[in-house]
């Protein structure tokens, strides 16, 4: 009897790949000999009869040789870890990109790209599964809907341009059945799964109208294209269970409100605490039409003088500082006094007070804020904020998706931000940044 083949470690991959690494070299340099060897034994005297190689004489390119080695135990590794299993549909395709360019292969390296996936397994495989639908309709991205049960979901979703293979809505469609599967702890979505879905589709004939079952879910094709993807109690349920599981519970403002929550998001509980992720200070700074002063080109036409720049609730200033290295002055209002303190002792401009009791005066070009995420507080800072703008003066928001796609109390421009954007700030819930003016 045969016994049972071991599973490799990670280790064992990372020196196969070092030992055939130190020898590639000389493997394709025995090659070239045994090729040229190959030509003497088909020549008499040295005198040549012929061209013996199909499609040229062998030759290999040595740095695509190492990178090839190179790619292949990166891609080992990561079958090895089952992360197909693990990541969301855009972290498959970001790992796409990023083994186009590998890193070294070493066992940091290793840790690095994969340890945050068994690290937190569930974690991703709930990500997965928020990021898919927060694009399919609105009322996946409100975490205060997933949280009053299935009533609050909508039973379909429709998909736009489900063809063939490669079209968008199929890969959607697909996205979306791998994400509920890897939730499930069921096998990914096997390509014949398609095989109906597909027969529905010709490239010389167009889309044909049909209804489908693939893994629960009921697809209703359209002559148009589209496609109702319609969910079961069951599934349905499921889904509300993940999305509430994932978003967690945003904390209260006082003491006696706080609901209970998910121990993955039991933090920041101090005044709702949210601090603004760095990535999402660069991008909520560029949507304020801040400009980088120092970095425009000295003696520049038209240079434009420093913005006076309003952060109402600044907690520790980290947006402050931000700005001010932008070359702007900035103000931040902070009814936390260590805080506020914290903030100061970096240099920065800080009131301690409750904004909502400073006295409006319209003397700032912009405002920018992270307001707290509770219920709808925000609502009476933003509306303050906007007093404290000159007329023509931007304010841009950090909100819950809540205050766009269900309350719908303030107008502007709306930008979602990716899921988990505030992970390392204690909460998954979506969020966005609404863009306002102020009257001329």
């Amino acid at each position: 009897m045969n016994a049972p083949a071991l599973q490799r470690t990670i280790s064992d991959m990372i020196e196969e790949y070092d030992a055939k690494s130190a020898v590639l070299d000389q493997e394709i340099r025995s090659l070239g000999e045994a090729a040229g060897r190959l030509e003497m034994a088909t020549c008499v005297g040295g005198t040549y009869g012929g061209d013996i190689w199909w499609r040229g004489k062998p030759s290999v390119d040595e740095k695509a040789a190492h990178r090839a080695l190179l790619v292949s135990a990166w891609k080992a590794i990561h079958t090895r870890l089952n992360i197909d299993l693990i990541a969301s549909a855009n972290d498959k395709r970001k790992w796409e990109v990023d083994i186009a360019n590998p890193p070294p292969l070493t066992r940091e390296n290793v840790v690095l790209t994969f340890g945050d996936y068994l690290l937190r397994t569930r974690f991703h495989l709930l990500k997965g599964l928020a990021e898919v639908f927060v694009d399919l309709d609105p009322a996946y991205k409100s975490h205060s809907k997933v949280k009053i049960g299935v009533a609050g979901l909508p039973k379909r979703v429709i998909l736009q341009s489900v063809g063939g293979w490669g079209s968008y809505g199929r890969d959607r469609l697909r996205d979306l059945l791998n994400a509920l599967a890897a939730y499930q702890a069921q096998p990914l979505i096997a390509h014949d799964e398609f095989a109906a879905l597909d027969a529905l589709h010709s490239y010389t004939s167009g889309s044909k109208a049909g209804e489908v079952q693939i893994r629960g879910l009921r697809v209703r094709k359209f002559v148009n294209g589209n496609a109702h993807v319609i969910f079961g109690p069951d599934l349905l349920l499921d889904i509300n269970r993940a999305l509430a599981e994932f978003y967690g519970e945003v904390l209260p403002d006082a003491e006696g409100e706080e609901p209970s929550r998910k121990p993955s998001t039991a933090v920041a509980k101090d005044l709702q605490f949210y601090p603004t992720p760095q990535a999402v200070i660069a991008e909520i700074v560029e949507a304020a039409s801040i400009p980088d002063l120092p970095g425009l080109r000295n003696g520049w036409r038209d240079q434009p003088a420093p913005l006076r720049v309003l952060e109402p609730s600044c907690g520790d200033g980290r947006i402050m500082r931000a700005i001010s290295k932008r070359g702007h002055s900035v103000v931040g209002i902070e009814v936390h006094p260590g805080r506020a303190e914290k903030a100061r002792q970096s240099g920065l401009s800080v009131v301690t007070s409750n904004f909502l009791e400073q006295p409006a005066e319209p003397t700032f070009d912009r405002v920018v804020m992270n307001p707290r995420f509770y219920g709808r507080h925000y609502l009476h800072h933003v509306r303050h904020a906007l007093r404290f703008l000159k007329p023509g003066g931007l304010l841009v928001t950090v909100l819950p998706a809540t205050a766009w796609y269900d309350h719908g109390e303030l107008k502007g421009r709306w930008q979602d931000l990716p899921v988990v954007s505030f992970a390392e700030s204690g909460t998954n819930i979506p969020t966005g940044y609404l863009v306002m003016w102020a009257p001329e």
